[in-house]
């Protein structure tokens, strides 16, 4: 069994690294800065997979797929986006290898593969989507395009992070063509609603719902609309941007509709996304010193079912017992795990499932079986209790709720407790050493948000959708202010 897990007070860094490597969620690869994502953790990615594509079903989007490569003539078309990815590009400048005669047994480049025009490795998809929009579009009739893509992108990262920042990482891209500007705003608003609802009912984590500052704004887009979570180390994590596109593509790559009236325009557009930095949030807004602590709704596992036995008459008689204990369960849409490994004691197998997070564990002996009761022990709360085995199944059914709940609850909790309203750079500064959210007065201008980003790493987080209209002085510079944003160190 792996070592105990460095405490989250001593080093959070060093917790979340060894608690990813021994709950067999991800490893770093051979790609320096890639990581191989194990089947325990892309299990658990395949059900938010699963969730969100159903979500972006319901509200008419369907999924396509596009290139990996995109020529850099089109990437350099809509010219703020390619300068702001364009420090993260990898690029094709070949397509073969030859021998090497310098150094028999190895490759070298051909030169006479060189390609005619570079290929960049895609850091997202606009500009190759919307080459082929140009295709796709000529009327009113033609739209909306509601459009999601599941893939994988490359951003080449100095400093990087199992599955908080890769290198290369898999995501969903939706990229949607309108006939209105009022149209597209609606679709980045109602997908940025989709992911809170997500983030909120399925992750289990409290979400605020803003919007970015001009500095912190997707490239090439006109307003991106975002939700912030808060992890337990009081440093902020943004879970997912939705961006309101403008005609900025549209025009870059020449992609006009006829409307109603038989007038040509340009569409308008959003995109939106999230990623596996997803597995990350729900990793550092729930687990604790013991391992993973995994809402029920995203669990690969929901009950884990563990025999206690020392014969094999004991044990025949225990699985007997649970093959149908396990079918009852299933009956009610209950992901179960009978763990009969004869490889491995039962401690064993508490201590591992409790590392993964797996939110119920039932262990079931011949003593259990004499009185009619089962252990039932809670990852959540690290507590204990024995259940009549009549009533298992509709306990577990309503543990499942409720421990969904308390989750969310809990990290709305934690959330309020770190979360600060500050009026001086003095109340900033000591607010930013115990972490958290922290609304304050800024000015609204790039300078004095870069300057307070200098001096003290914090980031505007979002202009929250809800916020209020206030009057006051930006912390920094004094000058006046209309209203608060939110100020957090972030992953």
């Amino acid at each position: 069994m792996a070592k105990e897990l460095t405490k989250r007070s001593t080093d959070y860094s060093k917790w979340y690294n060894e608690l990813v490597a021994n709950a067999d969620l991800a490893e770093h690869s051979a790609v320096k800065g890639c990581m191989v994502i194990k089947p325990y953790g892309y299990a658990i990615w395949e059900n938010m997979q699963a969730v969100l594509d159903k979500m972006f079903k319901e509200t008419g989007h369907v999924n396509a797929y596009f290139p990996l490569f995109v020529p850099k003539s089109l990437f350099e078309a809509e010219e703020k986006n390619a300068a702001g990815f364009a420090k993260e590009c990898a690029i094709v400048t070949h397509y073969r290898l030859k021998a090497n005669p310098d150094k028999p047994g190895s490759l070298m480049v051909d030169p006479d593969s060189k390609l005619e025009e570079e290929l960049i490795v895609r850091p997202t998809s606009e500009a190759i989507i919307w080459k082929t929009y140009k295709g796709w579009i000529q009327s009113y009739r033609d739209l909306p395009l509601l459009i999601n893509q599941w893939a994988n992108v490359v951003r080449w990262e100095m400093r990087t992070r199992l599955f908080l920042r890769t290198t290369e990482f898999l995501w969903q891209e939706g990229h949607t063509a309108h006939a209105t500007r009022e149209e597209a705003i609606e679709e980045t608003e109602k997908m940025l609603g989709v992911y809170a609802d997500f983030s909120e009912n399925f992750l289990a984590i409290p979400v605020l719902r803003g919007i970015k500052s001009a500095n912190e704004r997707f490239a090439g887009a006109e307003e991106t609309y975002c939700i912030e979570a808060l992890m337990q180390d009081g440093k902020a994590l943004q879970a997912g941007t939705s961006h309101f596109l403008g005609q900025n593509f549209a025009k870059a790559f020449d992609v006009k509709f006829s409307n109603k009236e038989g007038k040509l325009d340009y569409v308008w557009a959003s995109s939106w996304g999230v990623s596996t930095r997803l597995m990350g949030a729900l990793i550092m807004a729930h687990s604790d010193d013991h391992g993973l602590i995994i809402p029920p709704k995203m669990a690969p596992i929901q009950v884990v079912i563990v025999p206690i036995y020392k014969t094999d008459e004991e044990h025949a008689k225990i699985v007997e017992h649970v093959s149908v204990l396990k079918k009852e369960l299933e009956a009610q849409n209950i992901r179960v795990k009978f763990d009969d490994r004869d490889t491995q004691r039962p401690g064993f197998k508490f201590a591992e499932h409790e590392l993964r997070g797996v939110p119920v564990r039932l262990g079931i002996g011949p003593k259990d079986l004499e009185s009619g009761k089962i252990e039932l022990a809670r990852r959540d709360t690290l507590t204990k209790e024995s259940v009549e085995r009549t009533n298992v199944v509709a306990i577990v059914v309503a543990l499942m709720v409720e421990i969904q709940t308390s989750m969310f609850n809990l990290a709305l909790q934690r959330r309020a407790e770190s979360t600060s309203v500050v009026n001086t750079w003095e109340e900033f500064e000591a607010a930013l050493e115990k972490g958290g959210f922290i609304y304050a007065h800024w000015d609204g201008t790039p300078e004095s948000e870069q300057k307070i980003k200098e001096k003290t790493k914090a980031t505007i987080r979002c202009i929250p959708i809800d916020n209020i209209k206030e009057n006051g002085k930006c912390i920094l510079t004094g000058n006046d202010s209309k209203q608060r944003v939110v100020f957090a160190r972030a992953y």
